[in-house]
């Protein structure tokens, strides 16, 4: 097996992914904000 070959491969789909996450989750949070200020109104 030439799982050493792949770790480049490997770091940069997880730094794709941390980075997505990132900017995914203050997003999600402020989009629910909005939804539950909407709906207490």
């Amino acid at each position: 097996m030439n799982s050493a070959n792949d770790r480049k491969a490997h770091e940069k789909t997880y730094g794709s992914f941390i980075g997505m996450l990132k900017w995914t989750v203050p997003l999600l949070a402020v989009v629910t904000a909005v939804v539950v200020v909407l709906i207490s109104s």
